[in-house]
């Protein structure tokens, strides 16, 4: 039997998931799973790079985040699901990286100046955030990912963590494989304003809110600007609740929307009902074994501690190899 391949991925505990992270990440997960031999992991020393000053939330919003990826389907059995910070392996080979790694090469990463810019009301000037590139490529090499699933605006990210462990097997020998992005088509949600769906905008739907909380979100949302009274004609390319017919609804309500919308037979209110229905029948399993598992927190401590336990014992055999390669290995 051929042995699956492996892939690693990771999120941010900086709060609840939205449904952006359920289509943009989530989903894809849950499908990879069947294909691929999975590590996924709570970003939670990541989550320090940005909020380091006010880290109260972080351990709160770790659970919060297992328990999303429990509810959405990802399986333990199938999936090792573990937390970054208890993987005391990740830091050895992080420093030992950062030896290696040319700092230009952190330089011209084009996420550093970007988040920069974006979060102004943050101290993002340290060696951390500048240096969280060579510890994502630590979280991923540790493991011998043969891949990625990235969209397209973290290739960068990626093609840093091959140069860093093609550097490392050129230096010492090769301990590596050199991992490949595996690119993922998302269906980019847009956020109740439509702009990018984001918590620092406050526009967000999330997955464990109320149905009453979506429902009234998804009547206050943005809709084809140009279409202001009942009877004008809109445009559904341009509309942000279009974007979600597109994910939630069948084939036929994705068509009758479109060709209602532009012939203004239904308003903007009956186009969100139907989406409303579809979206809430949707999550309502999700929010269902969430209920579940709300109610059995131990069997999902239980679930993080034992893929903490394989997690480590991966990441022990491969430091192991990179201190043997580099020659930190003790004599007598």
């Amino acid at each position: 039997m051929v042995e699956r391949k492996r892939i690693l991925s990771g999120m941010r505990p900086t709060g609840r998931l939205h449904l952006g992270n359920l289509h943009g990440a989530l989903d894809n997960w849950v499908r990879l799973q069947e294909q691929y031999q999975c590590f996924f992991f709570v970003a939670d020393w990541h989550a320090l790079t940005t909020d380091y000053a006010s880290p109260a939330n972080i351990q709160e919003n770790t659970w919060d985040m297992v328990l999303d990826w429990l509810s959405v389907g990802l399986d333990p059995r199938q999936s090792t699901l573990f937390i970054q910070s208890q993987v005391k392996e990740h830091a050895e080979l992080y420093v030992l990286l950062a030896m290696i790694t040319p700092l230009p090469w952190l330089e011209r990463n084009p996420t550093y100046k970007e988040i920069q810019d974006q979060l102004t009301q943050k101290d993002l000037a340290t060696y951390g955030f500048l240096g969280y590139p060579v510890l994502q490529a630590a979280d991923i090499i540790i493991y011998k990912a043969n891949g990625v699933p990235v969209g397209k605006d973290q290739l960068p990210h990626v093609e840093l963590t091959r140069e860093i462990a093609r550097r490392f097997n050129f230096l010492y020998r090769e301990v590596f494989p050199v991992p490949d992005p595996l690119l993922t088509e998302v269906s980019l949600l847009p956020g109740t304003d439509g702009r990018k769906m984001s918590k620092s905008y406050g526009n967000c739907i999330y997955i464990t809110e109320s149905p009453e909380e979506i429902r009234g979100k998804m009547l206050r949302m943005m809709t084809d600007p140009a279409r202001v009274r009942r009877n004008d004609p809109g445009t559904p390319e341009v509309c942000p609740v279009f974007a979600y017919h597109k994910v939630y609804s069948t084939a036929e309500e994705v068509a009758h929307v479109a060709h209602g919308c532009r012939t203004a037979r239904i308003g903007c209110v009956d186009c969100k009902n139907i989406l409303i229905k579809n979206v809430l029948a949707r999550l309502e399993p999700y929010h269902q074994r969430r209920r579940e598992l709300e109610q059995d927190t131990e069997q999902v401590r239980a679930i993080i501690q034992d893929g903490i336990g394989r997690a480590r014992a991966e990441a022990r055999q491969t430091m192991v190899e990179v201190r043997a390669a580099i020659g930190l290995t003790a004599n007598g």
